[in-house]
Parts: C-alpha cells; sequence; structure tokens
C-alpha cells in the first residue's frame, strides 16, 4: 500500500474498552470534536456481555439511563463479624459490558466524523509529524493516538513497584430458593478460608434467587478455575442454596500497581484506560476512575491549542497514588494481611468516608480518619520501605 492510499484521522484511539468509549462518549456531548475525525480500532467488537462494571455515586450520573441494578446498603463481613452499612448519600451502581456498549455505539453511529474498525492493531510507531498505526488489514495515520492496548511487560518487567492483580471468576445463578437479600450488596465477604492470600466473596443480589457471586483474589498468582469454582459452590451452600442454574460466566484478572504507566506518553501519544494507570491501584476499580479520567482528558484537549499540545502533559501524580503505594507494598510481602487491613477499616469506619476517600476527595484531615483506622505496624514498615527504595 503507498502512502496516498494510508487514511489520516485527527485522533486514533487503539482499543476500544471502557477508557476509549467513555472519553469519545463525552467529546460527542461536548459538542467541540464535531470537526475533528476520529477512529477506534479493536479486534473486539464489543457485542458480547464480557464485564460488569459497579461504582459509588452521590448524585445522578450521564450512565443513569444503563443502570442495571442500584442498593443503597452493603454488607462487609469476615469470619468473627458482619456490618450492614447504610451507604446514603452514596448508592452503589452496577452497569453491564453490554448495555455500555450498545449505548456508546448508538451515540457513535449518529455522527458519521467517528468510525470504529473492528481490525487487530499490529504497529504503531510516533513519527514527528504525525502516529502511524498498522493493524493487520490497513494501515492509519493520525495526529494523535490514544492508547488503551496494555502491555504486561511493563510493570511486570521491573521490580521498583509491586504488582499484584485482582483476579476472579463469576456465576450469574438463579436460585431454587430465596436466599439472597436483593437490598444488600456484599461489598467483601473474608469469611472464606484465606489459604495465606487476600481471598475475599463479592456478591451483587438482582432478585432474592438471582445474583452475580464473584470468588475474588487480590493476589500475584492466578489460580485454576477450579479452584475458583469450588468455592462459589461451597459459598452457595453456606447460603442455603443447593440447586441453582448458572446462567452467565465471567472472568477477569485486573493489574493492581501504581508502576508510572504515564512515564510512557510522548508528544503525540496518550495512554488510557488500565494501560495508563487509570485502575485505581488499591482496589482494581475501574470505571469511576476512567469516569473522571476521561473528563480530564476532554477539557485538557479543548484547553490547549492543537499545535502545542503534548499529551506529556496530561498527567497529574497525587498523594493517593502513594497511598496505593503503600498498601500494594504490604499485600506484595504479606498477601495474608489485606483481611485484617480491610476488617480494621470496615469494622467501625464511616462508610462514606471511606468513599469519599476511594474516590480521592478527601482533604488531608479526612485521609488521616480513614488510614488511622487501618493497622499501623505495616504501614509504618512499608513507608520505610518505599522511602528507601
Amino acid at each position: 500500500m503507498n502512502s496516498s492510499q494510508i487514511k489520516h484521522f485527527d485522533y486514533i484511539f487503539t482499543g476500544s474498552g471502557l477508557a476509549s468509549l467513555m472519553t469519545v462518549y463525552k467529546m460527542i456531548l461536548s459538542g467541540k470534536f464535531s470537526d475533528k475525525s476520529i477512529l477506534l480500532l479493536d479486534q473486539n467488537a464489543k457485542k458480547t456481555n464480557d464485564r460488569t462494571w459497579c461504582f459509588w455515586e452521590k448524585e445522578e450520573s450521564i450512565w443513569n439511563s444503563i443502570i442495571s441494578k442500584n442498593w443503597d446498603s452493603a454488607l462487609f463481613a469476615n469470619e468473627s463479624f458482619k456490618r450492614n452499612m447504610a451507604l446514603k448519600p452514596y448508592k452503589y451502581n452496577q452497569i453491564r459490558g453490554i448495555d455500555f456498549y450498545n449505548f456508546v455505539f448508538e451515540a457513535i453511529a449518529k455522527h458519521p466524523n467517528i468510525t470504529f474498525l473492528n481490525e487487530k492493531v499490529t504497529d504503531i510507531n510516533e513519527l514527528e509529524t504525525h502516529v502511524f498505526v498498522g493493524t493487520e488489514e490497513n494501515r492509519y495515520t493520525a495526529n494523535y493516538l490514544f492508547n488503551s492496548i496494555y502491555t504486561k511487560a511493563f510493570a511486570e518487567r521491573q521490580t521498583k513497584y509491586p504488582v499484584l492483580q485482582q483476579h476472579f471468576i463469576g456465576w450469574f445463578v438463579k436460585t431454587e430458593t430465596e436466599v439472597f437479600d436483593s437490598e444488600t450488596t456484599t461489598f467483601m465477604d473474608f469469611s472464606v478460608e484465606q489459604k495465606g492470600n487476600t481471598r475475599f466473596m463479592y456478591v451483587l443480589p438482582i432478585s432474592k434467587t438471582e445474583a452475580l457471586i464473584e470468588y475474588t483474589l487480590f493476589s500475584e498468582k492466578l489460580l485454576s478455575n477450579d479452584e475458583y469454582e469450588n468455592e462459589i459452590q461451597i459459598y452457595l451452600q453456606k447460603l442455603g442454596s443447593q440447586q441453582y442454574e448458572i446462567i452467565e460466566k465471567e472472568q477477569g484478572s485486573i493489574p493492581m500497581t501504581c508502576y508510572p504507566f504515564w512515564k510512557k506518553n510522548t508528544k503525540r501519544v496518550l495512554n488510557i484506560g488500565t494501560a495508563g494507570g487509570w485502575t485505581k491501584a488499591s482496589t482494581g476499580y475501574t470505571f469511576k476512575n476512567s469516569d473522571k479520567k476521561s473528563s480530564q482528558l476532554v477539557e485538557f484537549l479543548q484547553s490547549v491549542a492543537s499545535d502545542s499540545l503534548s499529551m506529556k502533559t496530561f498527567h497529574k501524580k497525587s498523594r493517593f497514588w502513594f497511598y496505593d503505594l503503600l498498601l500494594l507494598n504490604i499485600l506484595y510481602r504479606h498477601n495474608e494481611l489485606g483481611n485484617s487491613i480491610f476488617s480494621s477499616l470496615f469494622k467501625k469506619g464511616n462508610p462514606q468516608l471511606i468513599f469519599k476517600f476511594l474516590d480521592q476527595e478527601t482533604n488531608m484531615i479526612e485521609d488521616l480518619k480513614v488510614i488511622l483506622k487501618c493497622p499501623k505496624i505495616p504501614f509504618i514498615k512499608a513507608l520505610f520501605r518505599v522511602i528507601s527504595n
């Protein structure tokens, strides 16, 4: 193919997951990008319900119409106590992957300046005046590129920043008997055997007989599928369900690391989503962080003249990155401490303040109120390790 046949775009998104689709949708809402040509490239056509996102929110958001269920209360439990927490003014919201994809692609279809192509990206090469993108089928160029294709090797081939995974298998089940409280989500249930790790059950009940149950670990190594699924079976029996139907399954592994992905950003290439460090490192929560970052990105693109735009200047590091680093430092060395850390936080802590802290919206005094609920010695040791690294 010669250069005259290479199609040029103002912006190309390599990967069209959560971060890319949120950003493009907000570009549409802003009304400021209708004169820009935008290309989304992904080998996945986004036609299946491949994941579930949850987030807490006080007010209604632009995603309200696709929230499939929300809860006003949450349960935290371990082997010795249970705590039902009223979440107001927050609600804990659930969005199914397929509903999100359909919602955004419906909006994209109304804008001829935006193109989605189901192609696998094979090559990205930044030049002085543009970025070159190759797929298995075609070649493209762009003024600026937003990359959300995660490269595991960047984080895993270094030793300065710990890398854990939030890994899970989830079953969406329908039980014969009523075993779920449909008004309360189980945020973390550490009563399952820990086996030297941070392991818990996460339950999103849709009705008294339907729920998504996920066996989740924050640890370094993944398990065999049988291990996750056996634990879900044991948990269902503990809830009192002997007979149930598995409607859907989902599986995931989300990197938890403070590795500075933003250092890979260049003048014309910005890494976004998990590839850009947009996942909340200490919890693996992605939706809320990506919601905030995508809004900041759309504002950033509008605020800087295109001839002086450099993607290197987008990222801003905060003190919450450092807090996350301390927690991951502890869990990397002593993965069995997860239960006691999260239990001490939720046993008596104010859930609204914890949510505000995890949303990175607290002031320094509020930070201390949350942090001082945690076991002191592991965090003091982690502080010294991080400072001396």
